[in-house]
């Protein structure tokens, strides 16, 4: 059976409405073309995809399995169609995808915002969050996106540049905590809170605590840093996160940044991407304005603001 690209249009946008007239009208197209696609997609699969039930369709079981995979054929069919042989930002129509940590955002991704919005006025960046999933399949996803920031050390055998130096911190609430020294009896007996806690996603700053006979007694995990704080105020808890973000840290939450008797080590934030895009001329000029955010990040020269 011999299909055309317009049929996987169609196909993510049934998927997506789950009715023949809600994808017609986000199509711009007449309720009987779709009808004839759904046919044909029909016979293509051997499955009826949508199922009445009651006044509404439901996906059938292919038709779930099949929603992530259209949706991400489409993106590649975008970016096939994006490239170009040269990159000119001032007149560039484009969008690249970066998967960020929320702490990231306020920071790096908003200095790279402003530097990509006074250079490129047509380019538009979608940020993703990190998840330790994206994180643990990272070489099969940055096929999907254009790059992801993560800390030095946590990638191998993927092309990387360097952005900026952070370095980590212990945090805890104001309420039980002076901001003294800290013991290492202190660290081993108060509960934790560990954005990304994965036995194969281990952070220096968490390496630091083991060579030191430090096994953190995990209370909370949580996919982010920036609900750190709203986690620990009032509690005995614990937390490690990069010494910039604590400027973002809501004042009225009563934070504090612990001294330690041990060094928690560098952060070096950097940008990862697959090799399949190496040598494209829209990425590589990301990577340069991405560069550029760095270095401004490092002399404090960035205009970021606090969130409201």
């Amino acid at each position: 059976m011999s299909l055309d690209l317009n049929l996987l249009v169609s196909l993510d946008a049934l998927l997506q409405e789950r009715s023949v007239t809600r994808a017609a009208q986000r199509l711009g197209l007449s309720q009987p073309t779709l009808s004839t696609a759904l046919a044909r997609l029909r016979r293509h699969f051997g499955d009826e995809l949508l199922t009445r039930v009651g006044n509404a369709y439901e996906l059938t079981p292919l038709a779930e399995r099949l929603c992530e995979n259209t949706t991400e054929a489409l993106n590649w069919t975008d970016r096939v169609f994006q490239t170009r042989a040269d990159f000119d930002p001032a007149t560039a129509e484009h969008e690249f995808t970066l998967v960020l940590t929320d702490c990231q955002l306020p920071t790096f991704g908003r200095t790279l915002a402003d530097l990509v919005s006074e250079a490129a006025p047509g380019v538009r960046l979608r940020f993703r969050h990190s998840t330790e999933a994206f994180v643990q399949r990272a070489h099969d996803n940055l096929r999907t996106v254009d790059a992801i920031v993560l800390p030095q050390g946590l990638l191998a055998q993927l092309p990387s540049l360097d952005l900026f130096q952070d370095r980590w911190v212990c945090v805890a609430s104001a309420d039980t905590s002076s901001g003294g020294v800290t013991s290492m009896t202190e660290l081993a007996d108060r509960p934790w809170v560990l954005p990304f806690y994965h036995p194969t996603v281990i952070f220096p700053s968490l390496r630091r605590l083991r060579d030191h006979g430090i096994e953190p007694r995990v209370e909370i995990t949580t996919e982010g840093f920036l609900a750190v704080p709203h986690l620990i105020a009032g509690t005995d808890r614990l937390s490690l996160v990069p010494e910039r973000i604590t400027h973002q840290f809501d004042e009225t939450r009563g934070m504090v940044v612990l001294d330690l008797a041990i060094e928690l080590g560098v952060l070096v934030e950097t940008l990862w991407w697959h090799p399949l895009h190496e040598r494209d001329p829209a990425h590589i000029w990301l990577r340069q304005i991405a560069a550029l955010a760095g270095r401004l990040l490092a002399t404090d020269v960035a205009r970021t603001r606090r969130p409201r």
